[in-house]
């Protein structure tokens, strides 16, 4: 009984939260604009209705999308910054976490704090931060011109710099986490068999700890990789208006054009580009295994 909750209340959690509202919004995809409440035909409100209303179902707002260029570049843009973004956090993740797994005992709890704490304030506020760091004459500028290490003020935000340093800030944590995890729990006495094998410190690092780590890894990749293709808060605010990623189009779509049909296609497509390969990666894990 026992083992049934435990697997049940997870299972549950994800079909009222996940599984459903995919369904709702690929329902909605399915549908066509219309001026009304909700702005979108048909609606299922007299169950007499239903079979009329299925009929009317159609496939134009995934065409639509496929044959228009805006999309496409959107999501390829998408892809290329979360990747490339997911890349970066990991070089700079890996070394923090590995530093805190080598790290004494006794500080091994503050250093996990010192992490986490950025997740006490607000992600927005975080975001707004920066603005006020990578601006012409903010921070960061300020201090490059103070060390004379410039002459005049260098252009970052609205870059798509600024969105890499935005990513990479904001979810450091979700990479550095999970390969901590995978580090502290690793059998260091095999280092010292391979050191006592007249094995080198980088061999014995490539050989060992970091195939041992690789489970940490490939959870925080996906754990960055998959908010940040649909990210909009960040290239909104730093990225500024040309840089065009998925989340903004989801946006505008939704709240400007007030297409929603076309919004959630889009929405629908994101997903099925994320999820897609990684269940298909499970599997061939599981396979393997």
């Amino acid at each position: 009984m026992f083992r049934r909750i435990v697997i049940g209340v997870p299972f549950l959690w994800l079909v009222l939260l996940f599984l459903v509202p995919f369904l709702i919004v690929f329902k909605i995809s399915l549908s066509q604009v219309a001026v009304a409440m909700p702005p979108y035909i048909p609606t299922f409100g007299d169950p007499s209705t239903w079979w009329s209303a299925l009929q009317q179902f159609s496939l134009d707002n995934y065409a639509w999308i496929a044959g228009d260029q805006l999309y496409l570049d959107a999501y390829i843009l998408s892809l290329v910054i979360a990747a490339t973004s997911t890349l970066l956090t990991l070089l700079i993740a890996y070394p923090l976490a590995y530093g805190m797994a080598k790290a004494p005992s006794a500080w091994r709890t503050t250093l996990l704090m010192l992490v986490i704490l950025p997740f006490w304030t607000s992600f927005l506020i975080r975001v707004y931060a920066w603005i006020a760091i990578l601006k012409p004459e903010g921070l960061f500028n300020q201090l490059l011109l103070f060390l004379g290490l410039i002459d005049q003020p260098l252009v970052i935000l609205n870059t798509p710099v600024a969105i890499f340093i935005g990513i990479v800030y904001s979810y450091l944590p979700f990479m550095t986490l999970p390969i901590y995890a995978s580090l502290e729990r690793m059998d260091h006495s095999l280092i010292e068999a391979a050191a006592d094998l007249g094995s080198p410190p980088l061999k014995a690092f490539w050989k060992i700890t970091f195939p041992l780590s690789l489970p940490g890894v490939v959870a925080g990749c996906f754990l960055v990789f998959i908010p940040a293709a649909g990210e909009f808060v960040i290239p909104d605010l730093l990225g500024g208006s040309r840089t065009l990623m998925i989340g903004k189009t989801v946006w505008l779509e939704f709240f400007t054009n007030r297409d929603w049909p076309v919004a959630s296609a889009v929405a629908v497509v994101l997903v099925a580009i994320l999820v897609v390969p990684i269940a298909i990666l499970q599997r061939q894990q599981e396979r393997e295994g």
